[in-house]
């Protein structure tokens, strides 16, 4: 980057899981982690929206420790920058906020260190930080994404055009994803295994061919992980009823919480909204789009 130039890096939210995709499944979604950067002499995160204002100022941030490591891996060293960040991504409610960091980090690091990574070196980095591909894969690729994280190796299924409407019910809590992790099973039986990837292999294949009641079914019929975390969440059981009581084909946790996520058919978010809000007074309840465009990267000339 040129000292008369500014980089914007802009990196959609996500959603995981998507019922009983556990830690394999996720979708971009339309809110967004925006970062403008230029040369300065130190390094230097500055807060510009709500969603972000408590996060460290310096080389403590997420976004440096990611791009610092990736640089270093690759024998870089990174100039020292001012970033400006911008985000309307709330912080641990579900939507992917600190996935999106680590994407920001990976492309800044990409763009100052010149490391030219492939899209599927990124994602085997973010994944890497993440410790599984849903979530960095969505905001990467954009649109539904399928992974698998190996130790070996992450193999990432994309397919961009998912035709829905999501309306999100985001509780004014937080909920910590290692806490929602803590209250999960250690193991399953072979029965319990099957059936659980059985469901999940359902859900893909009902995403694929449009085939949006029976996406929503097995989205109900998770075992991985929404029965457990059920309890530390108690609006799940209520949206759940309610949308499907008015239309919605679907309901699931976003990641680990506590969102609720709705899914309809395109053209029914807002009417769902609409009917949704009343019930929930407490709640921020908004309509989202699935984001077919994942991280991308802007180079631009600053005025004189």
């Amino acid at each position: 980057m040129k000292e008369d130039e500014m980089l914007k890096i802009v990196v959609p939210a996500s959603t995981a899981n998507v019922g009983p995709g556990f830690d394999s499944l996720g979708l971009a979604v339309s809110r967004y982690l925006v970062l403008e950067v230029r040369q300065a002499n130190e390094w230097k995160f500055t807060a510009r929206s709500e969603e972000v204002q408590s996060i460290p100022t310096g080389t403590d941030n997420l976004i440096f420790r990611v791009a610092d490591e990736v640089a270093r891996t690759h024998g870089r060293t990174l100039p020292s920058c001012a970033v400006d960040v911008y985000s309307d991504i709330p912080f641990t409610r579900g939507l992917g906020s600190s996935a999106a960091a680590v994407v920001a980090g990976i492309e800044l690091a990409n763009e100052l260190a010149k490391l030219s990574l492939t899209m599927e070196e990124k994602a085997r980095l973010a994944s890497c930080f993440e410790g599984h591909p849903d979530n960095v894969g969505a905001s990467l690729y954009g649109g539904l994404v399928i992974g698998c994280h190996r130790e070996e190796e992450t193999t990432i299924i994309h397919v961009p055009n998912i035709e829905l409407d999501l309306v999100a019910v985001i509780p004014n809590y937080e909920l910590e994803t290692k806490k929602a992790r803590r209250v999960l099973p250690v193991s399953f039986s072979k029965e319990q295994a099957v059936e659980a990837s059985a469901v999940s292999n359902v859900l893909v294949a009902a995403l694929l061919t449009k085939n949006w009641r029976l996406a929503g079914k097995m989205m109900d019929k998770d075992v991985f992980h929404q029965p457990y975390r059920a309890p530390l969440i108690p609006e799940l059981a209520h949206v759940q009823a309610l949308a499907k009581e008015y239309g919605a084909f679907g309901a699931a946790l976003s990641g680990a919480g506590p969102t609720v996520l709705c899914f309809a058919e395109q053209g029914r978010g807002e009417w769902l909204k609409e009917k949704l809000t009343p019930h929930f007074p407490h709640c921020a309840v908004e309509c989202l789009t699935v984001e077919p465009i994942g991280s991308r990267v802007y180079k631009m000339a600053l005025e004189a």
